[in-house]
């Protein structure tokens, strides 16, 4: 193969690993079943950006917001960024315990200062009239975008994230999440970056509360989803497209308190065509749905698993331009880039199968539904 032929190959835009790991039944267990996954994947990768979220892994502080903050740069900038976060997060909240996330010595590229904080709320004049959610919406964003090289990078209850520039199965040993943490609910990713650079905050996942996503694909849509998002008070500030799929989720769930399939309609929506074809009520949902959150549809290629307290979500785009695949095997629930990962860690399903473009599959604590499982295919032992 010629010079010029190996530069036209030599990027892979199909990469990204996205992985997610439930049991239904909440049981918890380690994250080394998470890492073997991701290892799997590895040529997916290229190392410069890995991450995982876990639920169910603070139960100790279980009623606590879960604060992970990252603080970057040299010595200098990190110690004053932890002075400046801290006297905002002491004034604003009731912090009742902190310390530096722990990391083994598993060798990784140019490691901010991590440290997590468990808080509560502690609301002053207009702000008593904010709910809790909104109140550490509003407190994260200000930190993320006013406290230089500081950067709250999870905000959930009883969960959290854990990211950084490596292979994910680097970044996972470097935060013992094979020992240290039980959850029972895991994604993971593991970045082939196209369009944004590597850094420890621009890695999967990205959250808010405990919403958070891991993604395969491009936002090719992104400026004008970030438009939309900041006018109604976030701030982009990670530098990747992913961000506005966080923030997306958050404002359609939590603010507009939307169900799951209408969300599903917003992101990935049906072409006009399609529409025009519909029933009258159907049409006249799709249509307004469509025309009320035009800025809200992300357009181009993606995979993502969506992660909240209680439930995972698996979505690809309406055409389905990059992988999903879903699996179950008694009460664990998968979802993955590639079966080839699932089965590194149970060889024995019970059932997988592909879900159609743009429809979302969401397994839950108290039970599980699927959406096109006539599409399931069936596997034998």
């Amino acid at each position: 193969m010629s010079v010029r032929r190996q530069k036209l190959y030599s990027k892979e835009i199909s990469a990204c690993s996205i992985f997610g790991a439930m049991s239904r039944a909440g049981e918890r267990f380690t994250g080394e079943r998470v890492i073997q996954a991701m290892a799997g994947m590895h040529h997916r990768g290229n190392g410069l950006g890995g991450g995982f979220a876990a639920y169910g892994i603070y139960p100790e502080f279980r009623d606590y917001y879960a604060f992970h903050l990252m603080f970057t740069g040299d010595s200098r900038a990190q110690r004053e960024a932890k002075r400046r976060a801290e006297e905002f997060l002491f004034r604003s909240f009731d912090v009742v315990h902190d310390e530096e996330i722990p990391h083994s010595d598993v060798c990784v590229r140019d490691p901010p200062l991590l440290w997590r904080y468990f808080l509560s709320p502690s609301k002053h004049g207009e702000d008593v009239h904010l709910s809790d959610d909104e109140y550490v919406v509003r407190k994260v964003i200000h930190v993320n975008s006013a406290i230089d090289n500081a950067y709250i990078f999870s905000s959930g209850k009883n969960m959290g994230c854990f990211k950084g520039v490596g292979y994910p199965e680097e970044i996972g040993r470097y935060f013992m999440l094979e020992r240290l943490y039980r959850g029972y609910l895991w994604t993971a990713h593991g970045r082939f970056p196209t369009n944004s650079q590597a850094w420890w905050g621009g890695a999967h996942p990205f959250g808010l509360l405990d919403t958070t996503v891991v993604h395969n694909g491009e936002i090719s849509s992104y400026g004008t989803n970030r438009w939309y998002l900041e006018m109604r008070g976030y701030k982009c500030t990670l530098h990747t497209d992913t961000e506005v799929l966080a923030y997306a989720a958050d404002l359609l769930m939590r603010r507009h308190d939307l169900p799951l399939e209408l969300v599903a309609k917003i992101l990935a929506p049906p072409v006009w065509d399609s529409i025009d074809r519909m029933d009258a009520a159907e049409r006249r949902l799709l249509t307004a749905l469509r025309r009320v959150y035009a800025p809200l549809l992300m357009n181009g290629p993606f995979a993502v698993i969506v992660a909240q307290s209680g439930r995972m979500i698996g979505l690809t785009d309406r055409i389905r331009l990059r992988p999903l695949t879903v699996a179950t095997r008694g009460d664990m629930f998968y979802i993955s880039s590639e079966e080839a990962s699932v089965r590194r860690i149970s060889p024995t399903l019970d059932s997988v199968w592909s879900p159609r473009g743009g429809e979302p599959v969401v397994c839950e604590l108290e039970g599980m539904f699927e959406r096109g499982l006539e599409h399931e295919i069936a596997v034998t032992a």
